[in-house]
This record gives structure tokens, sequence and C-alpha cells, in this order.
């Protein structure tokens, strides 16, 4: 079953602040999303909001963020009543989304990895659809089908680990580990390759599919040195896609 974030919503949101997923993920993704000045923009899986905020701070002229978890969506409703930024936040299932198709832009962080086969990742893609408008916008980072889990290296340096056991097949599990000081906590999702995720998209009526590898911030690079980033840089766990909705 996936990952029930409820019990480990707080560190997951700590685990934001690695510097990987702020200098590699975090820079890749909103790079690729672009200029949202002005749009209705959906965070399918959005977590406890950490790129639901930073898209309205960004100028999208209406967000909505919509998770399974309930531990999640607390935490995301927390901070708009701290901060106040006029986002809504919604218990959603992305394997049953029905939201109107009033959005410029679909984001989801890590939404795709969490179908187990062909059939749930083909109901996650319809539910998006049916949310945007003709024309729109999907741009998601998800776990990289391109990369084999079972033969990947240590990822400790940057504060994780990402393998997999057993045959390595459709829906075979995929188990991540996060180190936030003397604290860990895992989540599980699913491996699906590049051809079913662009089967189920082109089935959703997505065109334009493009996949994109990681980029380095610049503050990341000056920080570390290229050296450091060089593993993650050439055998990234995590990818970028975009589409459209035709």
């Amino acid at each position: 079953m996936p990952t029930n974030y409820d019990p480990i919503a707080a560190l997951y949101q700590l685990s934001k602040q690695q510097p990987w997923r702020r200098h590699i993920e975090a820079f890749s993704f909103l790079d690729l999303i672009g200029d949202v000045t002005g749009k209705s923009v959906l965070d399918v899986a959005c977590g406890e909001g950490f790129y639901t905020r930073m898209i309205r701070q960004r100028g999208a002229a209406k967000v909505t963020g919509v998770d399974l978890s309930a531990g999640m969506i607390e935490l995301a409703r927390k901070q708009e009543a701290d901060h106040q930024l006029g986002i809504e936040y919604q218990i959603a299932d992305a394997l049953k989304l029905s939201l109107p198709a009033e959005y410029d832009l679909v984001i989801a962080a890590y939404l795709l990895n969490y179908a187990r086969d062909r059939a749930e990742l083909r109901a996650m893609c319809d539910g998006i659809a049916r949310s945007l408008k003709p024309g729109g916008r999907f741009v998601t980072v998800n776990t990289n089908p391109a990369i084999d889990f079972p033969t990947l290296p240590s990822y400790r340096k940057y504060g994780f680990e990402a393998s997999a056991s057993g045959d390595w097949r459709e829906g075979s599990p995929i188990k991540w580990k996060f180190y936030l000081g003397d604290r860990t906590f895992e989540i599980e999702n699913y491996y699906l390759d590049i051809a079913a995720h662009e089967e189920a998209l082109t089935a959703a009526g997505f065109r334009n599919i493009r996949w994109h590898g990681p980029r380095l911030s610049p503050e990341g690079k000056a920080e570390y040195g290229d050296e450091f980033w060089s593993m993650l840089m050439t055998q990234c766990p995590v990818t970028f896609l975009e589409c459209t909705r035709m």
C-alpha cells in the first residue's frame, strides 16, 4: 500500500530543507514550471503546501492544494492560517480526482510514482486532465523510471537512500529512507516504466510529453562544488516531466 503520510507529515516537511531538495529538486521543478503570474494552479499531492505556497508567492492568481493525507492538509492549513496567502486546501484522492476544468496548470511533486499498476496511473492522469483547461500544462517531479533502482549507488551523503530488491518489474516497490539528524523516516512508492507513463498520459489526452533531467542551482554549485553533486547529476533517482492537455 502507498505510504501513510499522517504519522510522518512533520518529518517529511523538514526533509524539504535538505540541500539536494533545495538546490536540485526545487530549483529544477520551479524552473520547469516557469512563470505562473495570473494563472490558476492546482497542486495535486500538495503535502504540507511547500510548492503550493511558492507558486502563490510567485504570482499565481488562484492556487488550490489537494492531498490524501489529513495530516499533511492539517499542516498546510496551519501554514495558511499563519501567512494568509489565499490558498485553498482540500483532502482528496488523486485516484478519484473530480474538480472543475478551471486550471491553467497542474503541478505534482511525487504523485505518479504511487501508482501500483497501469490502471492506477491512468486514473491519476485522467483526473489531472479533467482539472485542466484545454491547452493547460501538467508539470511534475517524479521517481525516475529510467533508473535501475536495484543497482543504484548510496546517496547517504545527500541525506537519503533509494533502493529496490527482488525482481525488477512493473509494480516493484521502491524504498526511500531519509536521514534528518538523529531521526529517520521511510516511504515507499512503485516502479512503472517510461512507456507506461507516456501511454497513460496520451490516453488521458496529453501531448508534447517531455522528460527533463536535474539542474543545479548556482547557489548549490557555489556552496558545495560540482564534485559533491556529480553523483546526483549523473544518476539522479528523480526526474521532471511536462506535457500539455489537448
